[in-house]
């Protein structure tokens, strides 16, 4: 059993994506977000947050090591540069201290990103391998992370907070791009895009799909910014 759960084989039992196990992952999300808005006012906000940074820091670390047991720990590809990696940092910082900067940047790259990962994973273990449990729990706690802080906390985002989000996922790209020459690395998939198949496909050849990626980031962000965008109209409207 421990041997499926955390062997260093992927080829074992590859994952595939739109299996079973997959659509039951995405099932999951969607009825955790339905829970958290349904009994927004009743939760307790302390529990589900230390209860969401101990299932993060479970996963995270019990994720390097394996890595380490098993040899595969390397700069090119462990550093946590990939943009849900650098989300699940911010949403464990949001949880420690409910600062609402941090918030408003990781709700934007940490939704859309985790999203996009959910749907199309750069993932090579099934369940019920450790690498599969790792994956999709830390990638629906980002979501589920932002919007308990919009339900729960009613945290609002402004329109200011997009350039803030934009600025913030420069900054990051281009340590991640100085980081791929350095360690020969794919961080943010800036020097490639993934293995698997994902939505980068269909967004041209390399480099250009970055600024594809770019333009998208932006579209993204609004859309997300909409349902604020309409509860202030209807704030403005009351008075």
């Amino acid at each position: 059993m421990f041997d499926v759960f955390l062997n260093s084989s992927s080829t074992d039992n590859p994952f595939v994506a739109y299996s079973v196990v997959h659509l039951l992952i995405i099932s999951i999300l969607l009825v955790g977000i339905v829970l958290l808005f349904m009994f927004r006012r009743q939760l307790n906000r302390k529990l589900i947050r230390w209860s969401f940074i101990s299932v993060i820091l479970f996963f995270e670390i019990g994720y390097h090591l394996w890595l380490l047991t098993n040899d595969l720990w390397d700069p090119s590809h462990a550093l946590p540069l990939q943009l849900c990696s650098v989300s699940l940092i911010l949403c464990l910082i949001l949880l420690f201290t409910n600062n609402k900067v941090i918030f408003e940047i990781v709700y934007f790259i940490g939704i859309a990103g985790a999203i996009q990962a959910i749907i199309t994973p750069e993932l090579f273990y099934n369940f019920p391998h450790f690498r599969f449990f790792h994956f999709f729990v830390n990638h629906c706690l980002i979501i589920w992370t932002c919007l308990f802080y919009v339900w729960s906390f009613e945290y609002r985002i402004q329109l200011s907070s997009i350039f803030k989000s934009l600025v913030f996922l420069q900054v990051v790209a281009f340590i991640a791009f100085i980081t791929n020459i350095v360690t020969g690395g794919n961080y943010m998939f800036l020097a490639g895009k993934p293995k698997t198949s994902s939505a980068l496909d269909f967004l041209g050849e390399y480099p250009w799909y970055i600024l594809s990626l770019e333009v998208i980031a932006v579209i993204l962000f609004f859309i997300l910014y909409l349902p604020f965008l309409k509860s202030r109209k209807k704030r403005l409207n009351y008075k």
